[in-house]
């Protein structure tokens, strides 16, 4: 059982149709609070009150709002849901793929800016990485309940299947060329490292080409949350400009 905290990631999850086990909410509290608890009623949670220190047990110190939910276990998407949001929505796939992001609040800031840039769809690794979860959905700001998040075992395997359905594959990488100068458009999925290490050795060699955000201050690099914004806002840019609505690449994404 997972636990959503804060007042829009909950209202969020509950537009979603997120799965909810009960609803924890302070007495007292008032605002948008009448809204969660409206739709909960209609949707027929179990709403049960209580004082804020047991609000503050169960979100163990963060920003709850007055707002605690439980929920069932984030429900992963799969490559091939977002192959087919990429065909509802009469585009070529953008997605994301974070080679070992580990930190929980790096993954809701990068799924937050997924989402608002209209990717279809973020991989993340099943092992040694961040899972989607209360932070995570916290941090996104209810992001993560309308994007769609997919856990694989193997990265460049994942890759391989990628580029077989007909995407490119480009690492962000301080070494490649300028995202602003590169044509972005077409079907694609964006690559990132980890906050430590970067991309690894096998992830590299399944990538087609490199790109890069320019620093034009003394500081070296932004942090992968940072830069999947610029790469991910550069890229809607390019298909907006091109006016790109040709039908997608093949979307037989299969393994």
């Amino acid at each position: 059982m997972d636990k959503i905290i804060g007042r829009n990631p909950v209202l969020e999850a509950l537009r979603a149709g997120r799965g909810f086990d009960r609803l924890l909410v302070q007495k007292g509290a008032s605002g948008s609070i009448g809204h969660i608890l409206e739709r909960a009623r209609a949707n027929g949670l179990a709403i049960q009150f209580a004082e804020k220190p047991a609000l503050d047990r169960e979100a163990g110190g963060g920003a709850h709002q007055g707002v605690v939910a439980f929920v069932s276990d984030y429900d992963y998407a799969t490559p091939e849901e977002m192959f087919a949001r990429a065909r509802a929505a009469n585009e070529p796939p953008l997605l994301l793929v974070l080679d070992g992001i580990e930190d929980p609040r790096n993954l809701g800031a990068i799924i937050r800016t997924a989402e608002g840039a209209g990717a279809h769809g973020v991989i993340i690794r099943s092992r040694r990485a961040a899972r989607v979860n209360e932070t995570v959905a916290k941090t996104a700001a209810g992001a993560a309940e309308h994007m769609a998040v997919a856990q694989v075992a193997n990265i460049a395997q994942t890759l391989r299947r990628l580029r077989e359905a007909g995407l490119w594959i480009a690492a962000l990488d301080p070494g490649g060329k300028s995202c602003f100068e590169r044509d972005l458009t077409g079907g694609l999925a964006l690559v990132i490292g980890g906050e430590g290490g970067g991309l690894g050795r096998l992830v590299r060699e399944n990538c087609d080409f490199a790109v890069s955000v320019p620093m034009y201050g003394r500081t070296a690099s932004l942090n992968a949350s940072n830069a999947a914004a610029v790469a991910l806002y550069e890229t809607r840019r390019q298909r907006t400009a091109a006016n790109e609505s040709p039908p997608p690449a093949p979307a037989d994404f299969t393994g």
